[in-house]
């Protein structure tokens, strides 16, 4: 069992607005037999990082919680998960992230994960390289990708889970608008908040917060002309919201793109979600919404809820990875 980072240069980041590299560290976790068994494919997993952090990161541990590479091992080794390869991109931007979307203001994250890391991996690696023996997962803005390009690209992924991912915006996002229009507004705007965040080795909860509003204007409502090419869903003097943006926003709410991506959603093996009772975004609750929108249509999805909030429940991938790796062709022992 073991872990190499493989670098992916992309095409698709050359000359994106944020200066960020195009090359980009993709993890990789390879199973029990995968070197002693040379003549073996194996299905693969995507498994995407929430908002600030990266695939490579999420393979660190601590003394008190394993990192990824150590849980895969472990739920290797027990036999209560197949064997199948693990890819974690590298989707880190400077303003934190770009939700997994293809952004003017960001750079095309979907299309790199999508056209060129996976064709990369299956490149360099023993994978079975079909829709059916590949899954995407991921939490919280890692979940939000996962199931956007899970409905988006239903060719490429054949089942989904999503850990506490961004939905239903009214209860996750726009509480978080009030504090980035009073961060923003203290700073003299965007540049001087982001002259302030850069420059600031530690970053506040306000800090934090304003700067993912900004990345998900950058996923959602990018827009050229504006300051950092993006449009706000608030007057920033004012606060006020700003609906006709809102709505661009809403647009990429995995609860509302269940009406346009209902097929897609019905073609996938499994769908997976799940969030703790106690999240801070209120999760749980669009987890709900979304769960009984899809059975609305017949669509298939196990949902579960545990006694938690949204931070360090890295533990509940030991639920979702199993399942993932059954679905597309690599049962457990157990």
């Amino acid at each position: 069992m073991s872990t190499v980072v493989e670098i992916v240069e992309s095409r698709a980041l050359v000359g994106n607005p944020l200066g960020d590299p195009t090359a980009r560290r993709t993890a990789v976790w390879l199973p029990p037999s995968y070197d002693a068994t040379t003549d073996r494919r194996y299905p693969v997993i995507y498994w995407l990082a929430g908002y600030a952090g990266t695939g490579e990161q999420m393979f660190s541990g601590t003394p008190w919680q394993p990192g990824l590479g150590e849980r895969l091992d472990r739920l290797a080794a027990s036999g209560v998960m197949g064997e199948a390869i693990v890819v974690a991109p590298d989707c880190f931007t400077r303003w934190g992230g770009a939700q997994y979307l293809d952004s003017l203001a960001i750079g095309d994250y979907e299309t790199h994960v999508v056209r060129e890391v996976i064709p990369a991996i299956d490149g360099r690696f023993r994978t079975v390289p079909t829709r059916d023996a590949r899954a995407v997962g991921g939490k919280s803005s890692g979940g939000f990708g996962a199931l956007v390009l899970a409905m988006r690209n239903p060719e490429i992924f054949s089942a989904v889970a999503s850990h506490a991912g961004d939905m239903y915006f009214e209860l996750s996002a726009l509480p978080d608008l009030p504090v980035a229009a009073r961060t923003l507004r203290g700073h003299g705007g965007v540049a001087g908040f982001l002259r302030h965040f850069e420059g600031s080795e530690k970053k506040g909860a306000a800090d934090f917060t304003t700067m993912m509003v900004l990345a998900q204007a950058g996923a959602y409502s990018p827009e050229p002309g504006r300051e950092h090419g993006i449009a706000l869903p608030f007057d920033l003097d004012t606060g006020e919201i700003d609906w006709t943006v809102w709505q661009r926003w809403k647009a990429w709410d995995p609860v509302e793109m269940i009406a346009t991506h209902a097929e897609a959603l019905r073609r996938m093996k499994m769908i997976f979600v799940d969030a703790g009772t106690r999240d801070e975004h209120n999760l749980d609750l669009g987890a709900r919404i979304f769960v009984r929108r899809l059975q609305t249509l017949g669509i298939a999805c196990e949902q579960q809820e545990f006694d938690d909030g949204h931070r360090g429940t890295a533990y509940r991938y030991d639920v979702s990875l199993p399942k993932l790796a059954a679905a597309i062709g690599a049962p457990s022992r157990s």
